[in-house]
């Protein structure tokens, strides 16, 4: 006997039919799902700076969350710092298994799948010669980054890498990694 996914009901906190009436409302407005996030970074002494996530553009207007969010960054002791804060590059790590974990929560809400637990193990391999200028054939980012589920839900294991599938497919952090992305750098 298949389960069907209208014959389901889970609760994992996520409010689909928010989510899929904004899709049909945003299908006849393109404009409106124009959005631009921000974040400013600030430098405190060495490597260390804060950036902070207070506001951005959307739905055709300023757009303010409900508080301002501040992170530390640095970088290890092994790397001859005071270690205040995560790396940059771990917080890419960060926002990968940020926004995966989140499409899981969407898309299994939306399935009717009951969630128990999901954890994300995001791991970067990087060989840290290119940033340092010790090897100018070594690149400065990541060569391989590996994503580990671990998800308890009343569904089978099809169906749970199912989700894990369409998570990915319409993660935008995904997308950024995996996908050239254009990036100007200026000063102003």
């Amino acid at each position: 006997m298949t389960v069907t996914d209208e014959s389901r009901t889970a609760d994992n906190g996520v409010n689909v039919e928010a989510l899929l009436g904004a899709r049909e409302v945003l299908k006849g407005a393109p404009e409106a799902a124009q959005f631009t996030w921000r974040a400013t970074s600030t430098w405190t002494h060495g490597v260390h700076s804060t950036s902070s996530i207070e506001n951005y553009f959307g739905l055709g207007q300023e757009q303010h969350h409900k508080t301002k969010t501040t992170f530390d960054i640095d970088h290890p002791e092994v790397f001859a710092a005071p270690d205040n804060g995560i790396t940059p590059i771990e917080f890419l790590l960060v926002g990968l298994a940020g926004c995966l974990t989140a499409g899981v929560a969407s898309v299994a809400q939306n399935r009717g799948i009951q969630l128990r637990s999901v954890e994300a193990t995001v791991e970067g391999e990087h060989d840290i010669r290119g940033i340092l200028g010790a090897d100018p054939d070594v690149r400065n980012g990541f060569n391989d980054v590996k994503v580990t589920f671990h998800i308890d839900a009343d569904a089978s294991k099809q169906e749970i890498e199912a989700l894990v599938a369409q998570s990915q497919k319409r993660s935008a952090v995904f997308d950024a990694l995996t996908n050239p992305t254009n990036v100007t750098v200026e000063v102003a």
